[in-house]
């Protein structure tokens, strides 16, 4: 079964670090593409930083300086470190995979919760 299992989501305050993980099931086969999403209460989700598997990124105008993506090719990884965290942050996290045939997986989500 194809999933995405997210993990190190959490609180914390203003200013703190988090890094967030997720982990594709080995029945995903040839991703292209593998991002972070999130969605704050009543906000539309949104694309936070994906990057390609050749190690091309892009980051919302929000988070440039502060997020850096990564991503581990053998394992299926993909990473988000944030740091200098703002409350604006707070929102639930999602990992997102595309691979080269255009099939699309989501992960659970993660909360993460910054307090000011």
């Amino acid at each position: 079964q194809a999933q995405l299992l997210e993990s190190g989501g959490g609180l914390m305050q203003a200013g703190g670090s988090l890094r967030l993980s997720c982990a594709a099931s080995g029945s995903i086969r040839s991703i292209y593409t593998m991002a972070w999403y999130r969605q704050a209460p009543g906000k539309q989700r949104e694309l936070v930083a994906g990057i390609t598997s050749g190690g091309n990124t892009n980051y919302a105008e929000s988070v440039k300086g502060r997020f850096t993506i990564s991503r581990d090719n053998a394992k299926s990884n993909v990473y988000l470190q944030m740091n200098s965290l703002k409350p604006e942050d707070t929102a639930v996290y999602y990992c997102n995979v595309l691979n080269l045939w255009g099939q699309n997986y989501w992960g659970q989500g993660t909360q993460v919760t910054v307090s000011s």
